[in-house]
């Protein structure tokens, strides 16, 4: 079986991207405003945002990394396990009341029961399900294109080994030089070859 690690580095990324993605859309959709949606990022401990498209990338290259391995065990022979669905659930949403809670905490040190109250935290609750069930399709078509990938590489191979071990045609046939007078005396014929 292909690596359970390796099936859990290819869905992380989706899954976290997934729910930053609905976590800034609960803010967009509690705080319509721009200069009140700025103000209560920057109340609430959103400063880390900064570096989110160095996150971005750093998950993108562990995406990347774990797709050419589950290709590479693939080819192996290894069949691949089956996305977790109910992780595409469960983390998302966990994860999110988890990083409100720890946004709220860095800036006020004192555990933040209020952020349940906050018009954003039902919203990012609430979308962290159509988008996680996104983010369980990218990664369904991920490992899919995975499959195919091995299957085009492992076709390709065989092909390869087949050709190698069949006869080889020559490269050029042999024709027979004419003399330069029966060219001559041939009159209305094709072209002579060069």
């Amino acid at each position: 079986m292909v690596r359970r690690g390796l099936i859990w580095m290819l869905v992380l990324p989706a899954i976290v991207v997934g729910s930053q993605l609905a976590h800034g859309i609960a803010y967009w959709w509690a705080y319509p405003q721009s200069s009140l949606r700025m103000t209560a990022l920057a109340t609430s401990g959103h400063g880390y945002l900064a570096y989110l498209p160095l996150a971005i990338g750093f998950l993108a290259a562990v995406q990347l990394v774990a797709f050419a391995a589950v290709v590479v065990d693939r080819v192996r022979g290894l069949p691949a396990r089956a996305v977790p669905a109910w992780a595409f659930l469960f983390i998302p949403e966990v994860g999110f009341i988890l990083q409100e809670h720890v946004e709220r905490f860095a800036t006020s040190g004192i555990f933040p029961w209020w952020t349940v109250l906050e018009p954003s935290f039902w919203r990012g609750l609430v979308l962290q399900i159509p988008i996680g069930l996104a983010a369980y399709l990218v990664a369904a078509i991920l490992l899919r294109t995975a499959k195919a990938v091995a299957g085009i590489i492992v076709a390709h191979r065989r092909a390869r080994i087949a050709v190698a071990g069949m006869p080889q045609p020559p490269l050029a046939v042999p024709l027979p030089r004419l003399s330069p007078l029966a060219r001559l005396a041939a009159g209305r014929a094709p072209p002579l070859p060069a």
